[in-house]
C-alpha cells in the first residue's frame, strides 16, 4: 500500500518509508505509467535499501523526478550537502515491468548509507553501491540468485587491474571505479564470512558504519569506515584488503573465487554448485539478515 499525502511547494508528494520522509518533485512531461506508477517504484526502492541496512539511511530526502523522451531509467545523481538530494532522469515511455527490474534507484540510494568520501575514494562510494544493490534486491524477492551471480561473473572481471594500474586510489578509469570497487566488496564479503564461520558478512559491516555515521552528510576517511566496519565483524578483513588495493595492482584470483562460491560457466549462462567448498557463503552473502 502506498501512503502519500500532499506537501506544500510546486507539486511535490511525500512517501513515508520506515523513518524516512521522501519529497519527491516532478518535473517534465506526464509518464505512461502515471505518478502512481513511478511513486510505487520509489516506495520499492527505498523498502529494498531499508531491507539491507535494517532501517532507510536517512530521515528524509528530496527527489527530483524529471521525465524526458525515453523508455527507460536514464541516470541518477545523489548529494549529501547540504541537505541529501536524489535526481532522476526516466523515460516517458518506461513499463511497469522496467521499473520492476530497475537497479538505477537501488543504487542511488545506497549511496545515501555511506559517509562522503575524497575524490580518491570515489571507488568506495561506486563499487559499493554497484556490488550492493543486486544482493539487496535478491533479499527483498525482487531479483534471482542466480541471475545476481550470472552478472556477477559477467561484469567483475572488468575491475581488475590493467596494465599501468596504480591500485584504486589512484586509478579513476570507469571500469576500477565501479567494478574494482564491487570487486573489493566481493572478496572482503567472502573473507568475512569465511573467518567468522557465516556468522558476520560485510552487511554486519555496512550497518554498523551507516548507524555510526549517520550517512553521507558526514565525510570520513576510508580508513575510519573500514575500522568501524572491521570492529563489527570482529576481523581485520577491510583494513588488509585496502592496505592490498589502494596503491598498487593487487589482482585477487578471480577464476579460484568463482570455483570456491560454486559458480560455473554453463552455455553462457552460470550454473550454481551446492557442493563447493564457500557455497555456504554464497548463499550467506543473499539471505537476509533480521
Amino acid at each position: 500500500m502506498l501512503h502519500l499525502q500532499p506537501a506544500r511547494g510546486a507539486d511535490p508528494t511525500v512517501i513515508h518509508v520506515n523513518r524516512a520522509t521522501l519529497t519527491v518533485s516532478w518535473r517534465g512531461i506526464e509518464a505512461d505509467v502515471g505518478r502512481a506508477g513511478l511513486l510505487e517504484w520509489i516506495e520499492r526502492s527505498g523498502k529494498i535499501v531499508s531491507g539491507y541496512y535494517g532501517e532507510f539511511p536517512l530521515g528524509a530526502v528530496a527527489i527530483h523526478l524529471t521525465v524526458a523522451q525515453g523508455e527507460r531509467v536514464m541516470n541518477g545523481r545523489t548529494f549529501g550537502a547540504p541537505d541529501a538530494l536524489i535526481e532522476l532522469n526516466v523515460g516517458q515511455h518506461v513499463s511497469a515491468q522496467t521499473l520492476l527490474e530497475d537497479w538505477v534507484l537501488v543504487h542511488e540510494m545506497i549511496h545515501l548509507a555511506l559517509p562522503a568520501v575524497t575524490d580518491e575514494q570515489n571507488w568506495l562510494a561506486e563499487g559499493l553501491a554497484t556490488y550492493v544493490e543486486g544482493i539487496a534486491r535478491v533479499q527483498a524477492g525482487n531479483m534471482s540468485a542466480a541471475a545476481l551471480w550470472s552478472e556477477y561473473f559477467a561484469q567483475m572481471q572488468k575491475g581488475l587491474p590493467g596494465p599501468g594500474d596504480q591500485g584504486l586510489d589512484h586509478t579513476h578509469t570507469w571500469a576500477r571505479t565501479y567494478w574494482g570497487g564491487a570487486l573489493f566488496c566481493l572478496f572482503a564479503d567472502v573473507r568475512i564470512h569465511e573467518q567468522t564461520g557465516n556468522r558476520r558478512g560485510l552487511q554486519d559491516a555496512l550497518r554498523a558504519i551507516e548507524r555510526k555515521a549517520g550517512g553521507m552528510g558526514e565525510r570520513w576517511s576510508a580508513d575510519r569506515i573500514f575500522a568501524i566496519g572491521d570492529q563489527a565483524t570482529g576481523t581485520s578483513v577491510l583494513h588488509d584488503l585496502y592496505g592490498s588495493m589502494k596503491d598498487k595492482p593487487y589482482a585477487p584470483d578471480l577464476q579460484a573465487l568463482w570455483t570456491d562460491l560454486g559458480i560455473i560457466a554453463s552455455g553462457g549462462d552460470v550454473r550454481l554448485d551446492d557442493s563447493a567448498r564457500l557455497a555456504a557463503v554464497r548463499r550467506a552473502i543473499t539471505e537476509p539478515l533480521p
